[in-house]
Order: C-alpha cells, then sequence, then structure tokens
C-alpha cells in the first residue's frame, strides 16, 4: 500500500517562498511511469492541480502557477518537493501530494498552509 505524507512550515510570511516535502513509503518514485503531484485546496474553494514530477524527474507545471512552481525529488529518501515563489495570502490552503496525473490514485492527508503576516 502506498502511502503519501506531507511536511511543512504551516505558515509563511507573504513574499516568502513555500517549501513542501512528500514522502512516499510502500513504493518507489522511480517506478515506471507514475507521475507524483501537488494539489491545493483553498478554503471554501476546489481542488487546484498544481504540477507533477515524473518518474524520470521530469516536471509539469498549471500555466497560471507555472512562473512561480518548482518541483524536484530526493530519490535516495523516496521524496519530493514543492516550492511556491512570492506567496500571498491567496496561496493560503490545503497542500496535498499525490500519485497520480490525470487521476490520482493515492493521496497524502494534507497540510493547511497558511500565508499572513
Amino acid at each position: 500500500q502506498v502511502q503519501l505524507q506531507e511536511s511543512g512550515p504551516g505558515l509563511v510570511k507573504p513574499s516568502q517562498t513555500l517549501s513542501l516535502t512528500c514522502t512516499v513509503s510502500g513504493g518507489s518514485i522511480t517506478t515506471n511511469y507514475y507521475y507524483w503531484s501537488w494539489i491545493r485546496q483553498p478554503p471554501g474553494k476546489g481542488l487546484e492541480w498544481m504540477g507533477a514530477i515524473t518518474y524520470s524527474g521530469s516536471t509539469t507545471y498549471s500555466p497560471s502557477l507555472k512562473s512561480r512552481t518548482s518541483m524536484s525529488r530526493d530519490t535516495s529518501k523516496n521524496q519530493f518537493t514543492l516550492q511556491l515563489n512570492s506567496v500571498t495570502p491567496e496561496d493560503t490552503a490545503v497542500y496535498y501530494c499525490a500519485r497520480g496525473y490525470y487521476g490520482m490514485a493515492y493521496w497524502g492527508e494534507g497540510t493547511l498552509i497558511t500565508v499572513s503576516s
């Protein structure tokens, strides 16, 4: 059973960079041909797919967030990460990591990130 766990700071100040890590267990992030995604849900709004990193390390991002988003991975730790630059209060959301691209087979529990001074 694949399990994912997000970790992050909880609170980020406006204009700073948000960094989140997803630790995967029960499966390797390098296994063909899986995608590993980040998704967020602002309070009272729907889910928003942010981007994904593939089993080979290539990345794809949502056009609306591409200029501020970067994803990477550490295969030795079986982790993948999200960086979101220049955050504003509108980036306050529950952030999820998941396995999948068009449909998510496994999800983390999510972590609430609040952007506030």
